[in-house]
């Protein structure tokens, strides 16, 4: 219709043109026309023919949208006879007309259409906002509810109806091509000609430029205005940012009453950090979703994770191992940009240098604590937390650089120890492997690929992101390769996603904000973009940190209901067990046992204070004679025995006391008194308890008694108290009643009969049995042991014959002996005569000192008269009575040590060696062993999981 529509209004120009013209009379044929009423369609007239008159028209073109008055043409004289004056001005005013209402149509109906499709690609784009849905005011969310929008879409033409209304852009281009064309210079058949013999040609070149420009304009459009929605976006979330930080920060000082709940994210934590307390080596298939980073030495995998985080929280080096044990972080939101970590209650602010320094140094430490001697990585993993404004929520694992050679320095297992590291962390089916890969370094020399091809060969949980584009766009000569690595095309690895960003300048201090807009400006001005090599969506790493958030908590989504479910049958497993096995016994996980053995090992320490005064004094004074007696008799009262009158004797053993108090006795006695000690804590440690023993404790009390032992040291001014005590009651030489006396002697007797014994069974054991055990025990003695009889024999003659004999053996005594013995065909060394005379006179000695010994039980009164008129001399009691009575005063003495300080110091040093022991987690484990101690341990750390990971349900639930 509107063709037809337009073909009328073409003849109507016509008619009045023909009227119009001055010097001509009737009508003007329609092969006469003008080019301008030919070119236009006419269905009624059937003898249409494309020939004119040679006409030579002379005018002067303006433009349509102006307001300069329309000018009368000036037309040259025609050769067929007839001089035709005609005015063109309102065919000419049309046909701007037509064409400026033709352009504005098209324009809005393509227009429309154009702007439709982008929206729905900026739509795609644009990230999830649904977390910030609290900022909106719920009316916003309900204004469905008030207005019908389904009315109003289907009221609305679709894109179908809209491109029927567009006009036929063909006829349009064709039509403006002919005019213009006619109003050029030249003769009217050239301009015919060109307008028909060439005007499909020039229609086809137009057309291909146009869309050539148009596709890239398009482009042009399309990049500046993501860029541009993509800044509206920072700034939104800028200002979000700010909004939270407040609400937060007000929700801290406590001006909103509501109780906040712990976020999603560190509930999560928390099951992934109990999950590792449970087994620290991550053999336990939890399967439950983390993000685990992993690359080549050097990659950038650092700087991507502290891309993500907002902060440089890792140490770094210049191409050297930094990374020695898997790092968990978890990024949460939070009012303030800290770290802190899971066994701690210090918080980094990441906002101060001097906090990032300390933070860097604090996970270095850890790293070098973790790595046991000899190796160059653990993996044990060190839990850190950072929170901050904007933060995406997710948890992620830093894993240590793929190597491919061991350089110096390194353990020789170093790269197998970081490939099983890595493949226990990447096996998990939930997993989502972050593959970082240098941009700036040939794709042949990565290791990681193959790795991670590997353990997920379809790429249904991977994430491939090339670090470095802009040193790969400068060194790399063909672009179109970096293409083919984010596509993947280079790598047998399939991915979910793939990604290029720019983690800075390769200088250290170099701020997060500074490498931000220095990516933002790289990918800007990039030709990987302009090109459309890469999306606008593949670049930078905010857009990476969105996408491996909206993976993560997809994954999370998908698997921790039927993690729930598999860690409720293992509990009802192992709580099977224990009925079966322990039905009486409460279910004590490691800590509360040694809660229990810490009380009961308290409760023995103090059971010493309770031990007698008595009983403490009987030991002491038995220990400290057991321990000195030997020097006694050897060193002081057998030399002094041996002189010849009683003021000599006293003389003796006077100086020889002295010396000993001034340099052994105080020393040995405080000896005594700390072994004493030990003996009487070790006998309550270990005293079996009847029913109520527990022999689960028995090795933790072993080491408690040990190590408490060990740091235990006597008072030093013990010593020197002690030495002037002992010196006192050494001197003291008055013996005050009979029953003293005989005390003494009894002592004396005691102390001789046990030397004597001592010597009876050393001369037996040097002469060998007797006749009455070679009878009845069929025993025979060895040829040593023949001669040694022989030898004692012949000096038991010689004792006999002399019993006032002194000590020792004089050399003409000796060579009798010898040649008495060699003339009865016994050869013997004078070394070996002189051996048997020791034990031998030692024998006689102490059989007399007994006699002398009974002499003296009727010697008190003599004593009291200071043996005057009187041959019996007892000064030897008087000796026993003085080393009795110091042997009272130092275990009185002792005693008093003990009872008053030392318990209570052993008692101190028992509770620091248990407070040790109980921040010490692998001393736990090493004591308290045992099948029932794994099983309650097990029973509880699942326990707990199950209930954190129910609690994290319902939570996620709650969020939908």
């Amino acid at each position: 219709m509107w063709r037809l529509r337009r073909a009328a209004v073409a003849c109507e120009v016509c008619q009045s043109l023909v009227k119009h013209s001055s010097g001509i009379k009737g009508s003007l044929p329609l092969q006469k026309l003008h080019l301008v009423s030919r070119s236009i369609y006419h269905s009624h007239h059937p003898t249409l023919k494309l020939q004119r008159p040679q006409l030579r028209t002379s005018f002067q073109q303006f433009s349509s949208l102006t307001n300069l008055p329309l000018r009368k043409l000036k037309f040259s004289p025609i050769k067929y006879g007839y001089q035709p004056r005609r005015n063109f001005w309102p065919a000419r005013l049309a046909t701007r007309l037509l064409k400026l209402r033709y352009l504005i149509l098209g324009s809005a109906v393509g227009g429309g259409y154009t702007a439709k499709k982008t929206f729905d690609q900026w739509k795609d784009m644009i990230p999830d906002l649904s977390e910030y849905k609290w900022i909106v005011p719920d009316i916003v969310w309900e204004i469905d509810e008030y207005i019908d929008f389904e009315k109003i879409r289907k009221a609305l033409p679709n894109s179908e109806d809209l491109v029927k209304l567009a006009p036929d852009f063909d006829k349009i281009v064709e039509s403006l091509s002919l005019l213009k064309d006619f109003f050029t210079s030249g003769s009217p058949e050239e301009t015919a000609f060109r307008a028909t013999d060439r005007g499909s040609e020039s229609d086809k070149h137009f057309r291909k430029v146009s869309d050539k420009e148009k596709i890239d304009q398009l482009q042009e459009e399309l990049l500046h205005t993501q860029l541009k929605y993509q800044r509206i976006l920072e700034r939104l979330e800028k200002e979000n940012k700010e909004l939270r930080k407040l609400v937060l920060q007000k929700d801290d000082k406590g001006i909103h009453h509501r109780k906040l709940k712990k976020s999603l994210i560190d509930m999560y934590s928390e099951v992934l950090d109990v999950l590792s307390d449970y087994d620290a080596s991550y053999n336990t298939q939890d399967h439950l979703p983390r993000v685990v980073v992993v690359g080549d030495q050097s990659a950038g995998k650092t700087s991507v994770l502290e891309m993500i985080a907002q902060a440089r929280i890792f140490p770094r080096g210049s191409g050297e191992m930094m990374t020695r044990s898997p790092v968990k972080v978890t990024l949460s939101e939070g009012p303030h940009h800290v770290a802190l970590f899971k066994d701690s209650s210090r918080e980094f602010d990441l906002t101060k240098e001097e906090d990032l320094a300390a933070l860097r140094h604090e996970i270095e430490l850890r790293m070098r604590k973790n790595v046991k001697e000899g190796c160059t990585v653990s993996p044990e993993t060190i839990s850190l937390n950072v929170k901050g404004p904007g933060l995406q929520r997710m948890v992620l694992v830093d894993l240590p650089g793929v190597i491919n050679t061991v350089t110096s320095g390194m353990a020789p297992d170093t790269k197998e120890t970081i490939f099983s590291i890595s493949k226990a962390y990447m096996q998990n089916p939930n997993a989502i492997i972050l593959c970082i890969q240098d941009g700036s370094v040939d794709a042949e020399r990565s290791i990681v690929t193959d790795l991670v091809s590997q353990m997920d060969p379809h790429g249904r949980r991977t994430i491939f992101v090339l670090t470095k584009v802009d040193l790969a766009e400068k060194n790399v000569a063909s672009p179109s390769r970096i293409q083919q690595i984010i596509e993947g095309k280079l790598f047998p690895m399939k991915a979910l996603g793939y990604f290029a960003v720019v983690t800075g300048k390769g200088n250290s201090s170099e701020s997060i904000e500074a490498i931000r807009e220095y990516e933002e400006e790289f990918f800007q001005n990039s030709k990987l973009l302009k090109t459309s090599m890469l999306k606008a969506h593949q670049v930078t790493t905010r857009n990476l940190s969105l996408a491996v958030s909206d993976c993560f908590w997809k994954m999370v989504r998908e698997s921790v209901e039927q993690q729930a479910d598999s860690f409720k049958a293992t509990r009802f497993n192992l709580e099977t067990e224990w009925k079966n096995n322990y039905p009486r016994l409460r279910e004590l996980d490691r800590n509360e046992l040694f809660e229990k053995a810490k009380n009961e090992i308290l409760d023995e320490v103090i059971s010493l204070s309770q031990v007698t005064p008595k009983h403490w004094e009987e030991i002491l004074q038995q220990s400290l004679w057991e321990r000195v007696s030997t020097h006694v008799i050897e060193n002081i009262y057998l030399p002094a025995a041996q002189t010849m009158n009683s003021g000599t004797f006293n003389t003796t053993v006077d100086i020889k006391l002295k010396q000993w108090t001034d340099k052994q006795l105080p020393n040995k006695a405080v000896e005594v008194a700390w072994e004493t000690l030990q003996e009487e804590f070790s006998r309550f440690m270990t005293e079996p308890k009847g029913k109520e023993h527990d022999d689960i404790f028995d090795k933790l009390k072993e080491a408690v008694k040990e190590e408490s032992i060990k740091r235990h040291k006597w008072n030093d001014f013990a010593e020197d108290s002690l030495r002037v005590i002992q010196h006192n009651a050494l001197e003291d030489r008055s013996i005050s009643d009979k029953q003293q006396w005989d005390a003494a002697i009894y002592f004396m007797e005691e102390a001789l009969q046990a030397r004597l014994k001592d010597t009876e069974n050393a001369i037996e054991n040097m002469v060998g049995p007797d006749w009455k055990k070679r009878w009845l025990y069929w025993k025979n003695r060895t040829q040593e042991q023949c001669v040694h009889n022989e030898t004692k024999n012949e000096l038991e003659k010689m004792l006999k014959c002399n019993e006032e004999h002194p000590a020792y053996l004089a050399s003409d005594e000796i060579t009798t002996v010898r040649k008495n013995l060699e003339s009865r065909g016994v050869e013997v060394d004078p070394s070996l005569i002189k051996d048997t005379w020791h034990q031998v006179y030692r024998r006689h000695f102490l059989k007399t000192a007994l006699n002398h010994c009974n002499l003296c039980r009727r010697g008190f009164y003599y004593y009291q008269r200071h043996f005057v008129d009187s041959e019996l001399e007892c000064n030897d009691v008087v000796l026993f009575w003085r080393i009795q009575r110091m042997l009272a005063i130092t275990a009185n003495t002792l005693r008093q040590q003990l009872t008053n300080t030392e318990v209570r110091r052993l008692e101190k040093n028992v509770k620091e060696v248990l407070e040790d022991f109980a921040e010490d987690g692998e001393k736990k484990i090493k004591l308290l062993t045992g099948k029932r101690v794994q099983l309650a341990e097990d029973l509880k750390k699942v326990r707990e999981i199950q209930e954190k990971l129910d609690a994290f349900i319902e939570a996620l639930h709650q969020e939908k």
